[in-house]
């Protein structure tokens, strides 16, 4: 049996619009997640939506992020479950999103990041980055304050520890207010002291 052709994001969008009753270049949140057949590319298609705020697109077979530059609204990206191995592409929607969502992906560097300076949540579960040096790049993100990393090897490293892991990941990204779901509460006396 012949496998069946991926889904585009035309396909979807179609789709997508039978089941609204709305036009998706309208749209102010776009659901594209779980195609079946799945997803493959961020193909031009996704051009059209000019007015969306929300896009979702996890549970494909996606592995470029593409096509965004059209996006000139975009805050909340979802891009869970597919097989995207970096975070190319995400440079077009730098001046938007503020919560990117790329948990169960193949990510293990995070080259690039930098220049998301409106990113405050970024939920990266379960991918591949290993290294403190890569980890410090989210350092370079101005208002980032919620990460959930758990489950890349990096964090695997500490799991029989938490603490040590919350010590080591604040101390590079004092930032945060938020890692893996548990508040930081510490530094707030600090800070007011300094204004």
């Amino acid at each position: 049996m012949a496998m069946a052709k991926a889904t585009t994001i035309r396909g979807a969008l179609a789709r997508w619009e039978e089941k609204n009753g709305q036009k998706a270049s309208e749209a102010k949140e776009v659901k594209l997640y779980g195609q079946i057949p799945p997803v493959e590319k961020m193909d031009e298609s996704l051009s059209t939506l000019v007015n969306c705020e929300k896009l979702s697109l996890s549970t494909n077979c996606i592995e470029r992020i593409d096509n965004l530059s059209n996006l000139k609204n975009l805050r909340i990206l979802s891009l869970g479950r597919n097989n995207i191995k970096n975070l190319n592409g995400l440079e077009a929607v730098r001046e938007t999103l503020e919560e990117l969502w790329i948990s169960y992906n193949f990510i293990e560097k995070l080259r690039g990041i930098h220049v998301m300076k409106k990113l405050k949540v970024l939920y990266m579960s379960n991918n591949l980055v290993k290294d403190w040096a890569e980890f410090v790049r989210l350092a370079e993100l101005p208002l980032l304050e919620d990460l959930v990393f758990v489950g890349n090897p990096l964090q695997q490293k500490y799991s029989s520890d938490q603490n040590s892991w919350i010590e080591e990941a604040t101390k590079r990204v004092p930032k945060l207010k938020k890692l893996d779901g548990v508040v930081l509460i510490k530094g707030e006396e600090d800070e007011e002291g300094a204004n």
